[in-house]
């Protein structure tokens, strides 16, 4: 049975909804507040898993469908829409999937050295739920900045000298890329008379000579905003530190967001300036391309130069995102959409290694400087007085024996999938981009930029390999010592890695919705069709869901398939 239309709202509803209620409670319902965060963290994971089943239902008939929701029943391009289609429900399962394990996390201690940590949690997973499903740019504005305001909070979750220095850093750059953002916005309205992203990618084809150099500039202006953060070299300067100093749970959240970046990239890229742009086809392509290689040779050095996991992992995070925009760039300029599958299905697979090497940085750091070390260290950085005693112990559940043993499973998980290394699905990933890459240059002369890709890609991975075995070998293998490890800490490190081996096991239903997504993000007629041709819910629609088999109509108000 299809769901309801209206549970396309949901993942913004559910988050917001729940932060508003944990706002009215004190600090001392904190167990209140993180019951509150799990319930709505579940309920996200379940709409987004209906959500992947509505947009990919019909897969086995190759059928791509873009389910439209007009906020207000106006009819789009003139009122707010939601738009559901294959990428934005990937996207959305791949945010719950990494929120629920870091929330639970969190709950071994690190919502409590703070105030408002699980509603200002709560609010990022909104904003970033809302950038994945809006259609148009004002609404994207919105959310992005409720997504930034969240973050900022987050961040700073804790407080400490190096904590504070970085977060301040980060507030700073993300302020610029809102500037850049909403004068991009501004120069795109003025001069198209439009911002609903489907609507713009029917006018600009249709521009004048005078004004495709204004749309291109404001094009410039919106991609400096999302580019800063998805990281692009030499963008990408503050996010190592910025990422480093967060508590390991937001670390393993902000993991996400550098993947709103790419996703709005990818997004507006191959919509707006795809082939059927014509004279505008293709703008900012090569730059796209050039600086995801670039992003991911510098995220590369930063990985070797790295002492810690943290910071290691942080230009981890810049290695994939860079990845991922070069795959863009490419696609925009050669209509690869095979690499696009590829891209996509190591985007999710190395973004769950990298939310659980965040996880996993706590306890094995813990274990290579010990309990005393590792209280003297964790109170300097939040400011605190080690002597102080603390009402409410820091560490809830039991200690899990043969914690240095899980660890180091856990740890080897991550290494293969983030570099790429059979069996797991970074393997997977980076097969499909690199057979992609390798046909088209084989087959066509002269595409020297998918041979850098490859050459990079290969290099990436090696790199990756020996700053991250060792760093284990030194802190897993040396100290034979098991660290305390409680349940709360090592379930979420758990629960990521086996996603990651379910998304291994189950890679043929997976790629088959991947390479049916990249065909529908270079062929964007269906999403144009969707969002332009939807006609208002009305009260006999909402009546019944159950189609009516003496009509032609979709199955469900405003659902289109091909």
């Amino acid at each position: 049975m299809t769901p309801p239309p209206h549970i396309i709202v949901l993942p913004i509803l559910i988050p917001l909804i729940a932060g508003a209620i944990m706002l009215m409670y004190d600090e001392r319902q904190r167990r209140l507040k993180l019951g509150l965060g799990l319930i709505s963290c579940v309920l996200q994971l379940g709409v987004a898993i209906a959500l992947i089943l509505r947009a990919g239902g019909s897969s086995e008939l190759g059928r791509n469908i873009v389910t439209l929701y007009l906020l207000g029943d106006w009819p789009s391009p003139y009122g707010i829409v939601l738009v559901l289609d294959r990428l934005s429900a990937l996207m959305l399962l791949l945010t719950s999937v990494v929120a629920l394990p870091a929330l639970i996390y969190a709950g071994a201690g690190w919502h409590r050295n703070g105030q408002h940590f699980n509603a200002l949690f709560q609010f990022l997973l909104m904003g970033v739920n809302g950038a994945f499903l809006t259609g148009d740019l004002f609404n994207l504005f919105v959310f992005f900045e409720v997504m930034l305001a969240a973050s900022y909070g987050l961040l700073l979750h804790g407080s400490g000298r190096v904590r504070v220095g970085a977060g301040l850093h980060y507030i700073a750059v993300n302020l610029l890329a809102a500037m850049l953002f909403l004068l991009g916005v501004a120069l795109i309205y003025g001069t198209t008379g439009t911002l609903n992203m489907a609507d713009l990618a029917t006018r600009i084809p249709r521009l004048s000579e005078a004004d495709r150099p204004m749309i291109h500039a404001a094009a410039a202006l919106l991609s400096g905003a999302f580019l800063i953060k998805a990281a692009m070299w030499p963008l990408c300067f503050w996010l190592p530190n910025a990422y480093g100093a967060a508590a390991p749970p937001v670390g393993a959240v902000f993991s996400l967001l550098t993947k709103v970046g790419a996703y709005v990239i990818i997004r507006l890229g191959l919509l707006l300036f795809g082939p059927a742009a014509g004279e505008s086809a293709g703008f900012g392509a090569h730059v796209l391309a050039m600086g995801g290689m670039a992003t991911m040779a510098y995220g590369s050095l930063g990985v070797l130069a790295a002492q810690d996991l943290g910071r290691m992992t942080g230009n981890l995070v810049l290695v994939s995102s860079g990845t991922l925009l070069a795959v863009a760039g490419l696609a925009m300029i050669y209509d690869d959409a095979p690499m696009l599958t590829g891209a996509l299905y190591y985007m999710f697979a190395s973004t769950l290694g990298l939310a659980a090497l965040f996880l996993l940085a706590e306890p094995i750091g813990r274990k290579e400087e010990g309990i005393a070390g590792l209280l003297a260290v964790t109170a300097e950085v939040y400011g605190l007085d080690p002597e102080e005693d603390d009402d409410e112990p820091r560490e809830e559940g039991t200690a899990i024996p043969g914690a240095t043993a899980l660890l180091g499973m856990a740890f080897l998980v991550c290494v293969l999938v983030v570099a790429g290394l059979p069996p797991l699905a970074g393997f997977l990933g980076k097969f499909g981009m690199l057979s992609g890459a390798v046909q088209r240059a084989w087959t066509l002369p002269g595409m020297w930029g998918h041979w850098a890709f490859v050459v990079l890609l290969i290099l990436s991975g090696f790199c990756t390999l020996i700053a991250l075995m060792r760093w284990g070998i030194q802190s897993l293998w040396a100290n034979g010592e098991d660290p305390p490890l409680p349940v709360m800490e090592a379930l979420p490190i758990l629960m990521l890695v086996g996603t990651v081996g379910l998304l291994t096991v189950q890679a043929e239903p997976a790629l088959r919705y991947l390479d049916r997504t990249a065909n529908a993000l270079t062929e964007n007629a269906v999403y144009i069709g969707g969002v332009m041709t939807a006609p208002p819910v009305g009260p006999e629609a909402l009546a019944s869901d159950a189609p009516d088999p003496d009509t032609t109509q979709p199955e469900a108000p405003g659902e289109v398939q091909p």
